[in-house]
């Protein structure tokens, strides 16, 4: 069964961290997009971060994150994490992590999703 876990959320303030972590089991995804999304109420889910698994590093980004957030993958630990820097109060979303062989960077077509995280950055 495969299962995705996020974990990290929180409040900060403007300007403050958080890292977010995806653990994921249940599936060998090599080959494969594991991305960050995240979803503000009242707006669509957006890709924010993507990482190719076995594609020699390529990651994608958001513009509007870019320069701020990271996305690496952890394989001790068999996740997939997101370093938030510089957060702004529209940063405020709940942040999924997907992962699948039908997924590719911000296109929502992943086979397998997590229930989320919170985060929420205040001015």
């Amino acid at each position: 069964q495969v299962q995705l876990v996020e974990s990290g959320g929180g409040s900060v303030q403007t300007g403050g961290s958080l890292r977010l972590s995806c653990t994921v089991s249940g599936i060998a995804y090599r080959y494969t997009w594991t991305s960050w999304f995240r979803q503000a109420p009242g707006k669509e889910r957006e890709g924010v971060a993507g990482l190719y698994i076995g594609g020699a590093g390529r990651v994608a980004y958001a513009d509007s994150v870019k320069g701020r957030f990271t996305i690496s993958q952890d394989v001790a630990k068999n996740t997939v994490d997101l370093q938030m820097n510089s957060l702004k109060p529209e940063d405020t979303a709940m942040y999924y992590c997907a992962t699948g062989p039908r997924g590719y960077w911000d296109r929502p077509s992943y086979n397998y999703w997590g229930q989320g995280t919170q985060v929420t950055v205040s001015s």
